[in-house]
C-alpha cells in the first residue's frame, strides 16, 4: 500500500510504502473494544471508600428502649439506615486493572492504524520539528495540514520523543502525540485527524511487522 507523503503546505511530495501487515488488515472490532477498555480500567484510581456501620465513629447506644415502645427494635445510631450512619455494600478502594494478553494489543493497535488508513483520517506528513518550542509556532505549521483542528480532535505520531514539539503542544486541549512504538488505542480510535511523521510510518512498519 502507498500513500502520499504531504508536505508542512499541504503539497505531496513523494510515494511512502506501508506495511500491509499494519496498515491492510481487515477490522476486528471485538480487538478494538478490549484495547480500549483496557486502558481505561487501567487508567481507573479505585480510591473510593466509604465506612461500614463498624467504621462510623459514634455512640454504642440505643436510640431508644428496646421494649415498651412498640417501635421496632434498633441496635444503635450507626445502623445504616440513620442518617450518618454506615453504608451497606458501598465501594473501597481497590485495583479495576487487568493484564491484556500482548499479541491482542499489537492486534487492536494495528487494527486501528488500518482503519484509519482506510477511511482517509490518516495522513503522512514529512518530518518536522518546532525549535522555539512555543504553542503559536506550531499551530502556524499545522495549519495548512489541518485545517479547522481546533475543531477536530488532532493525533500526531512522533518517529522519537521530540521533546520541543510536544512542550508546544501540551497545552492545546485538541491535540496529542504518541511515539510510534508507545500507541494508545483510546486517542488513535477517536481522533478524528491522524497526522504521522515519515519516520514514524519508517518505525511502525518495522516494529509491529509480523515475526
Amino acid at each position: 500500500m502507498e500513500r502520499k507523503v504531504v508536505s508542512l503546505q499541504g503539497k505531496e511530495l513523494r510515494n511512502i510504502e506501508l506495511s500491509d501487515s499494519v496498515f491492510g488488515l481487515p477490522i476486528n472490532e471485538d480487538v478494538i473494544y478490549y484495547a480500549i477498555n483496557n486502558e481505561l480500567a487501567n487508567k481507573r484510581v479505585g480510591t473510593a471508600d466509604t465506612k461500614t456501620r463498624g467504621q462510623v465513629h459514634g455512640s454504642n447506644r440505643r436510640p431508644y428502649s428496646q421494649k415498651g415502645t412498640g417501635r421496632a427494635r434498633q441496635g444503635d445510631v450507626k445502623s445504616p439506615i440513620y442518617v450518618g450512619g454506615g453504608t451497606v455494600f458501598g465501594p473501597h478502594p481497590r485495583d479495576y486493572g487487568w493484564l491484556l494478553p500482548k499479541k491482542v494489543k499489537r492486534l487492536a493497535l494495528k487494527t486501528i492504524l488500518s482503519l484509519k488508513a482506510q477511511n482517509g483520517t490518516l495522513a503522512v506528513v514529512e518530518d518536522f520539528t518546532v525549535e522555539s518550542g512555543k504553542t503559536r509556532d506550531l499551530v502556524k505549521k499545522l495549519e495548512a495540514i489541518a485545517s479547522n483542528a481546533e475543531a477536530t480532535r488532532t493525533v500526531i505520531v512522533l518517529g522519537d520523543d521530540d521533546a520541543e514539539v510536544k512542550r508546544a503542544g501540551r497545552n492545546l486541549p485538541w491535540l496529542s502525540f504518541l511515539s510510534f512504538n508507545r500507541l494508545r488505542a483510546h486517542d488513535l480510535f477517536y481522533g478524528r485527524k491522524v497526522l504521522v511523521l515519515e519516520s514514524a510510518i519508517k518505525g511502525l512498519n518495522e516494529f509491529y511487522a509480523d515475526k
